[in-house]
């Protein structure tokens, strides 16, 4: 679809969001967000960096740098992850200098350990190559903070995807697993778990190094093994199941699970951005003309659904989550379909801010408040755009 005005930033009708975002830094406590979690730091330095007083932010920015070394120690960009810390520390010495030293230390020990984990390259496991827990998000985390290019992180994520049916990311070890039994043996297809993340991170590398042969290679695959798998659903949204189907027909009906973690938009933003940096423009439209037929389909009553309202409106699974992905199309596909859509969730999200205070939430980036908030900020304010490669967006 041809540029339109309606692309520029929407503004938001009334400061809600804002007055919020500050009212969450000024009341935030350590024990109230998961430790390490980039959420605090990335919401800080956007209010911040409005015009506000950044007495509140700078506060809570200092309590959650008490948190840095409390979570597990992993590489992963979230559940508490090293690279999530050095996000978050990378956005929070804006408002504290001094914490560069310590984003520095960080930066470096992942980049030094960076070839020494043990990721399995045959019946994988989520950590061992995903955007939440794994390799994927790590190397998003370091273009996002640091100069040099890891290249034990890319070199891995391509060696995965060096066939075109990416056998070697069927998993393996799930068969007992309560949650995740029905992934055993197959291949994900997801932004958050699958496919679609590994491909925004090997998107990442091709624009860092250039169209490196074995790169290009392995994005081509990536790319062209999500087109195979979609489908057209009941109602008419050009869609992903949470597996690869390998040769059989998809379910009849309609999917739901329209969200950044699954299907449409978020693996449609994937194979956008991919063909960009691959200068492909046929897959770039046929992108586009998938995300368009979210967009004109979209249903907020049915596509967000759940118990909880992070289930409705974070940016895993909820309206936040759409609306930073529309944003994404309506600013560099220039994509007036993503525009429009874009101002719904914009009023659908505002008119819902109260549900953030319901107790069920915390102050995560990826499923929590802070997320919300900084997806409002950004999208309907004009906030700064630096943190959104933590979701393989820009």
């Amino acid at each position: 679809m041809p540029w339109s005005p309606q692309t520029a930033p929407v503004p938001l009708d009334s400061p809600q969001a804002l007055h919020r975002a500050v009212r969450l830094l000024d009341e935030f406590r350590p024990g109230s967000a998961v430790a390490c979690d980039p959420g605090i730091p990335v919401l800080a330095a956007l209010v911040a960096a409005t015009g506000e007083p950044t007495g509140a932010a700078r506060r809570a920015v200092a309590a959650w740098a008490t948190t840095v070394g409390r979570g597990p120690n992993h590489h992963a960009l979230y559940d508490s992850g090293l690279a999530g810390t050095l996000v978050g520390l990378h956005h929070a010495a804006a408002l504290h200098p001094p914490l560069l030293r310590l984003a520095d230390r960080v930066r470096g020990h992942l980049l030094t350990t960076a070839g020494q984990r043990p990721w399995r390259t045959e019946k994988v496991t989520l950590p061992d190559y995903d955007l939440i827990s794994g390799p994927a998000g790590t190397l998003l985390a370091l273009y996002t903070a640091a100069t040099a290019h890891p290249a034990p992180l890319a070199d891995h994520l391509a060696a995965l995807c060096d066939s075109a049916a990416l056998p070697r990311l069927r998993t393996g070890g799930y068969e007992n697993d309560p949650n995740l039994h029905w992934l055993h043996g197959r291949i994900n297809t997801g932004t958050g778990h699958g496919v679609a993340g590994l491909t925004m991170a090997l998107t990442a590398a091709v624009r860092r190094t250039g169209p490196e042969p074995r790169f290009v290679r392995a994005l081509r695959h990536a790319v062209d093994w999500l087109v195979r798998q979609s489908f057209t659903d009941d109602r008419s949204v050009r869609s992903w199941d949470g597996a690869g189907h390998d040769g059989t027909p998809p379910a009849p009906g309609p999917r739901p699970r329209q969200a950044w973690c699954y299907g449409n938009p978020g693996i449609t933003w994937a194979l956008w951005d991919a063909a960009d940096a691959l200068g492909d423009e046929r897959t770039a439209a046929w992108a586009v003309t998938a995300f368009a037929t979210l967009a004109d389909a979209y249903d907020p009553d049915y596509h967000l659904y759940g118990e909880l309202p992070a289930d409705r409106l974070a940016l895993c699974h909820g309206a936040a989550g759409v609306l930073a992905v529309a944003d994404a199309f309506a600013r560099h596909a220039r994509l007036s379909a993503a525009a429009t859509l874009r101002a719904r969730l914009l009023r659908h999200l505002e008119s819902r801010l109260p549900e953030l205070d319901e107790p069920s939430w915390h102050h995560g980036l990826l499923g929590g408040t802070t997320g919300v908030l900084a997806a409002l900020l950004t999208t309907g304010h004009g906030a700064s755009r630096d943190w959104l490669p933590c979701l393989g967006l820009r």
